[in-house]
């Protein structure tokens, strides 16, 4: 079905994502990951195949399954698929730890931007799925162009000065 004018809609202002849910190919490995190194806390899983985990007792913000994906392959980075899951931390400083904690562990970073929104840090899963941790700046720091309207950018983040909040 292809939308025309008439039929504009546009989702109601409280809606959110909910959770997302991925395929992996090794369920315990992705948990050592996503509850081991980022913190997530495990929910519940059904059986050796999948997990739910969240942050804060929510009853699932990732879905982890290996239905079809066990032993598998990660899929192939040219193809059409999700980019990244972002996870949204609630302060500059949250994020801060979770850099610190990264480079303890030696986990590699994919990239770090500061999107003027909002500061990121970008990593692979273990089956190479995208993963973005980012805290957003509040609205009336957003930056805007003459008109008013957004202004998004991506340059470097400056990561010393990041992991300088944990001092402060």
């Amino acid at each position: 079905m292809e939308a025309t004018p008439d039929d504009a809609y546009a989702l109601p202002a409280g809606t959110r994502i909910g959770h997302v849910h991925l395929k992996v190919t090794n369920l315990e490995r992705s948990l050592e990951f996503y509850c081991g190194l980022l913190g997530f806390d495990l929910m519940r899983t059904y059986g050796k195949d999948a997990a739910f985990i969240s942050a804060g007792g929510y009853h699932h913000h990732i879905g982890l399954n290996t239905w079809f994906s066990k032993n598998g392959t990660a899929a192939p980075k040219n193809s059409a698929g999700l980019f990244h899951t972002a996870i949204l931390y609630p302060s500059r400083k949250e994020l801060a730890a979770i850099l610190q904690r990264l480079l303890q562990a030696r986990y590699p970073l994919t990239g770090a931007a500061d999107h003027g929104v909002s500061e990121a840090l970008y990593l692979d899963d273990p089956d190479k799925n995208g993963v973005e941790l980012y805290w957003d700046r509040a609205v009336d720091q957003w930056p805007r162009k003459p008109d008013g309207s957004l202004e998004m950018y991506t340059r470097q983040l400056d990561l010393r000065g990041l992991l300088r909040e944990l001092t402060e």
